[in-house]
């Protein structure tokens, strides 16, 4: 008789190496635009591992590697300008990466993710707290965990700092953009 493993319910549950499903996972952007909007992105293309010590979730680690080239705001104009050296420089810097630094408890489903985030060749320290939203055994018999988290960063701090005054004042792009994380991962081991 085999013995179905429980289905985890606390980060401390999710032991094991667990893989970004780049299908079911948005890493996304907000930008202030104009002093008077938003403009919400995405990156299309990225990839990611965790590797998660239930009994001692400091020792726990990520990596993630997204496409600079694959940003998408739906505005193809939009989007080449970000791609230039004016904002991510992607032909010099393709990719944007996080790797993580330490992983901290703050409840039984909420953790603080601390790493260090790369974009444009400036590395900047960041924490980004996290909700584990749980975890299902999908159709194709693959465990997978949940998890939603955000923080805000200055562009200005990785070296972006392109900008243009507006005759009504203040400038055409924010200088705070927050990073959304909306992950599906799947257990590998």
């Amino acid at each position: 008789m085999t013995t179905t493993p429980a289905t985890p319910t606390t980060v401390s549950d999710l032991t094991g190496t667990w893989t970004l499903d780049a299908s079911h996972t948005r890493v996304g952007f907000v930008a202030r635009h104009a002093m008077v909007t938003k403009v919400r992105g995405a990156f299309n293309e990225f990839e990611g591992t965790a590797v998660v010590d239930g009994t001692d979730l400091a020792a726990s680690t990520v990596t993630v590697t997204i496409q600079a080239a694959s940003i998408d705001t739906r505005n193809e104009q939009r989007d080449g300008h970000l791609r230039s050296n004016d904002f991510l420089a992607m032909d010099e810097y393709p990719t944007i990466t996080f790797v993580s630094t330490g992983v901290r408890s703050t409840g039984a489903t909420s953790f603080d993710l601390v790493g260090d985030l790369t974009i444009k060749g400036v590395t900047q320290s960041v924490t980004i707290p996290f909700e584990f939203e749980g975890a299902a055994t999908d159709p194709f018999g693959n465990l997978r965990a949940g998890f939603e988290g955000s923080v805000t960063i200055n562009r200005k701090d990785f070296g972006i700092t392109w900008n243009a005054a507006l005759e009504t004042g203040g400038v055409l792009v924010g200088e705070k953009i927050v990073l959304e994380f909306e992950v599906s991962a799947i257990k590998s081991v």
